[in-house]
């Protein structure tokens, strides 16, 4: 088991030293050389997971398909201005040992992050212009782009929501834009944040529209920060106005595998939480005794 995780570290290293020579803005800085402030312990970063006996990454036989399914939906996210870096690498360990779609963090924890979660297959993904959304355009791009350089592979970004709610349609649309062409560039996913508590349904309708019309991967429900979070009726109209073809990610007070598995149905491909070790043990079955809060 040792020998079969020193393999897919090695062809973590190799395909990172490919894509650096092809000049290729998504692979991870080397650590050791480039990146003083990553991890002094990268290489033991995740020796926890590893529990000695060397336990592979993600979901085992043992765990139930229910909740391996789950987990391909879930964003596991700590978004708190007071985390530690100790949370966060508690988090990339979730992530990993979970096998989550990816860790949603701030973008000051990025390059940590993706230090820490290089060849697990889970990625980095981060916020833009989060909480409010009222940061000008190009700095929404600058964060953006900065973001991917440190190892983001999925940007959810705030919509300018004054902008929207004055009917300045080709300035909230140029916002998103601003940030869905630095995803395409480097081959990331874009999440628009559309904060529904904060809109109208027919605002909601036109937010939709925009990100569409953006090219943006997803709509996302909220930023966890606001009045209120992702609610059933909300998940049902964004997928109504976006189609097949877009992702609608459920954010903002889905606590527990109940909640997801409704958003699911309603027609939402990620789920957004904080405690998406509480949804994994109760989709196995288990009961669990989180009492995270949902972001």
């Amino acid at each position: 088991m040792q020998s079969e995780w020193k393999i897919e570290e090695l062809v973590a290293q190799i395909t990172d030293e490919i894509l650096l020579r092809l000049g290729n803005g998504n692979a991870a800085v080397p650590c050791a050389l480039e990146h003083d402030a990553c991890f002094v312990q990268c290489p033991e970063s995740m020796k926890s997971i590893l529990s000695d006996g060397g336990v592979r990454l993600g979901l085992s036989g043992a765990e139930s398909e229910a909740g391996k399914q789950m987990a391909r939906y879930i964003d596991h996210t700590l978004l708190k201005p007071e985390a530690t870096r100790d949370e966060i690498l508690k988090l990339c360990e979730e992530g990993a040992l979970y096998g989550f779609a990816s860790v949603c963090i701030n973008p000051v924890w990025v390059r940590e992050a993706a230090c820490a979660l290089r060849g697990t297959g889970v990625a980095v993904c981060t916020v833009i212009g989060f909480p409010l959304g009222a940061n000008t355009s190009d700095v929404k791009a600058f964060e953006a782009r900065r973001a991917v350089f440190d190892g983001a592979r999925e940007l959810d970004m705030v919509l300018n929501i004054g902008a929207l709610k004055s009917r300045d349609y080709e300035l909230a649309g140029r916002d998103i834009a601003a940030v869905t062409a630095v995803a395409r560039e480097a081959g990331a996913v874009s999440k628009l944040i559309i904060e529904t508590a904060l809109l109208t349904d027919d605002e909601k309708v036109r937010a939709c529209q925009l990100a569409k019309e953006a090219a943006a991967d997803f709509v996302k429900t909220s930023t966890g920060f606001s009045k209120g979070g992702a609610t059933v009726a909300d998940i049902a109209l964004m997928r109504r106005v976006v189609g097949a073809q877009m992702g609608v990610k459920a954010s903002g007070g889905v606590k527990d595998y109940k909640a997801a598995q409704e958003m699911i149905s309603a027609g939402a491909t990620r789920i957004g939480a904080s405690v998406g070790v509480k949804i994994i043990q109760e989709a196995k079955g288990r009961p669990s005794d989180s009492t995270s809060v949902a972001y």
